[in-house]
Parts: structure tokens; C-alpha cells; sequence
């Protein structure tokens, strides 16, 4: 069977392509554009470690060409796709907002009606926490009001409407992940965990926006990963959404506190509200347990231990 993802040299494709490499019976094909919004060495990094399977193989294209990605669908009749690609970060967006209607717009459109007309039999798309907005319904459950506050969060809503309204009209079946704030190896050097341990190590000054009040439903990547790797094996119903979370809110200084004691000290600077911000995020994860049974989640002290040694070893390609 092949397979097609996207955003394969992103933080959360690549690790998800490690874990479906290992089973043979799948041919991998992975796609990115290498866009420039963080370092796009460490995407290459992520896809030189792929190419080391022997059952994948990696396509430089950008969603928006729909010529490319036609020609792609008909080489290879893709049975799945997953989609990892998208224009990532928030305050990004008041910079670039033409970047995010390209990439998870009009990409998005571009994928999942080639998906359609060439029968894939499973759509999975990244959404994304930041489609609740600034909600205090906690923990948040997929039936909850969308308010999204910030144009990342806009278009991840859309592609959520776009999935439901291609069901709607000709029954083509997808799932929509929420991710909630992903962390550990491999992982975005845009991130909080990761500028952290950058300033840390790199002796550089670390800015913590809203005075460190933020708190965050932190989801290791392991965690994450597996999850989708059960989820894969059932059915979808219609156009499902499902929080990809540990349903564990922490505060950031928490966070902080704890690599502190592990790590070098460095200056922190402390800054008001982002306005593209939202204060917290904390999803209920009843849903994807009671859809998988995955109820192992790693102990965030172990989790982030295994974030910070990893970054050790690999700190060169973080300055």
C-alpha cells in the first residue's frame, strides 16, 4: 500500500513517517517545500534520517502546484494521505498572512479534491488547538463554539468547513486533528521549549511573553505519533475532528523552573500579551482515548528530560 505525507520534513510529519516507515508492507512518499519560516537545514536533517528507509521516498513540491501534485496521485495511487503541510506559527501570520492562505488554503483545497477524485480511501489533516480561540470551557471537547483569534487558527477552521462540506456533498470521509501544543525531539526551533533551551545553551536572551502566565496543554510527540498510528487502523465515520492532547495543562514557568535546574542559566526578559495569544489551552482527550484505547501517556518530567537530552546531542543545529 502507498502512502503520501505531506509536511514530511515538518516536526510532527517526520516523526509520524518514522514510526509508519517501520512497518514494510507501506510505501512512503513525502512531500515539503522547505519553506524558509525556521531553519530549513533542520527539515533537511529531519528528511536525510527518511531516506535512511528503505520504503520512502521524497518529493520536493509545494501543495500549491497542482500540476506536480496531480501528476504525483496518478504515479501512485495513494491509499492514505496524511497531511502535515501548512504554514506553522501565530504571530507569523500578522507578518505573512499570504503565506497562510496559500499553504493551508488553497493547498489544502488543492489535496483533498485530488483526494477525492483519485479515491483515496483515508484523508487526515492537521488542525489545530488555535481553532477554539479564547475559550475558558474547560477542557475544551470538539463540540465546543469556534472562535479562532489569529489567521493560523482562520484557516485551520476553514479546512475543518471544507472537510465537512466535501462530505456533505460527496460522502469523501476524512479526520481532522487538533493538535495541542506538540513538544520533544526533533522538534520546532519557533517553539517555547525550544527557544528556551537555545537561549540556554547558546548564551542568547530569552523573551517570555505574558510574564510566563501562559499555560499550555503540553503533548509529547511520542504520545502524539502513537495516537495516530492507532487512529489510522479505524474506521472513519464522516468528516471526524478529534483533540490530539494530553489533557494535562502546565504553566509555562513550571516548564521553566524545571529546565532551569538542568540546564545553564540564561537572561529572561519578560514582555506583556501577544495579542495574537491566547491565555490557555487545555483539551479533553475523551474522545481519541475512547476512539484508540491509547491511555499510556509519557510523565511529562520524563518527557521533557528526554526533549533536553536530545537537544544536547544536537544543539549545533539549533543556534
Amino acid at each position: 500500500m502507498t502512502i503520501l505525507v505531506t509536511g514530511a520534513a515538518g516536526f510532527i510529519g517526520n516523526n509520524f513517517c518514522q514510526k509508519l516507515a517501520n512497518n514494510k508492507k507501506f510505501k512512503l512518499i513525502g512531500i515539503d517545500s522547505f519553506n524558509n519560516y525556521y531553519s530549513v537545514k533542520i527539515k533537511r536533517l529531519r528528511i536525510k534520517r527518511l531516506l535512511k528507509k528503505k520504503n520512502f521516498k521524497f518529493y520536493q513540491i509545494n501543495l500549491k502546484d497542482k500540476n506536480k501534485l496531480k501528476n504525483l496521485f496518478k504515479r501512485y495511487k495513494f491509499k492514505e494521505v496524511y497531511n502535515f503541510a501548512a504554514q506553522a506559527g501565530v504571530r507569523y501570520s500578522e507578518i505573512n498572512p499570504i503565506a497562510y492562505i496559500d499553504s493551508n488554503v488553497t493547498g489544502f483545497i488543492n489535496l483533498i479534491k485530488l483526494s477525492k477524485d483519485f479515491n483515496v480511501k483515508k484523508f487526515f489533516y492537521a488542525s489545530s488547538s488555535s481553532v477554539y480561540g479564547e475559550s475558558n470551557n474547560f477542557p475544551l471537547k470538539e463540540t465546543e463554539k469556534l472562535s479562532p483569534k489569529n489567521l493560523y487558527g482562520m484557516t485551520k477552521k476553514l479546512n475543518e468547513d471544507i472537510a465537512k462540506n466535501y462530505f456533505e456533498n460527496y460522502k469523501f470521509k476524512s479526520v481532522g486533528l487538533r493538535f495541542f501544543t506538540i513538544y520533544g525531539e526533533w522538534g520546532r526551533p519557533d517553539m517555547f521549549i525550544f527557544k528556551y533551551l537555545a537561549a540556554a545553551y547558546h548564551k542568547k536572551i530569552f523573551y517570555l511573553n505574558n510574564y510566563g502566565d501562559h499555560v499550555r496543554d503540553f503533548t509529547y510527540i511520542d504520545d502524539a505519533t502513537n495516537i495516530l498510528i492507532e487512529l489510522r487502523k479505524k474506521n472513519i465515520q464522516k468528516n471526524d475532528i478529534y483533540n490530539v492532547c494530553s489533557n494535562n495543562p502546565i504553566g509555562l514557568k513550571k516548564i521553566l523552573n524545571f529546565f532551569q535546574k538542568i540546564s545553564p542559566k540564561t537572561k529572561i526578559i519578560k514582555r506583556e500579551f501577544q495579542k495574537s495569544d491566547v491565555y490557555k489551552t487545555h483539551g479533553s482527550n475523551k474522545s481519541i482515548i475512547e476512539k484508540t484505547k491509547y491511555k499510556q501517556f509519557e510523565n511529562v518530567n520524563k518527557a521533557l528530560q528526554k526533549t533536553h537530552d536530545w537537544y544536547l546531542k544536537n544543539k549545533k543545529f539549533y543556534k
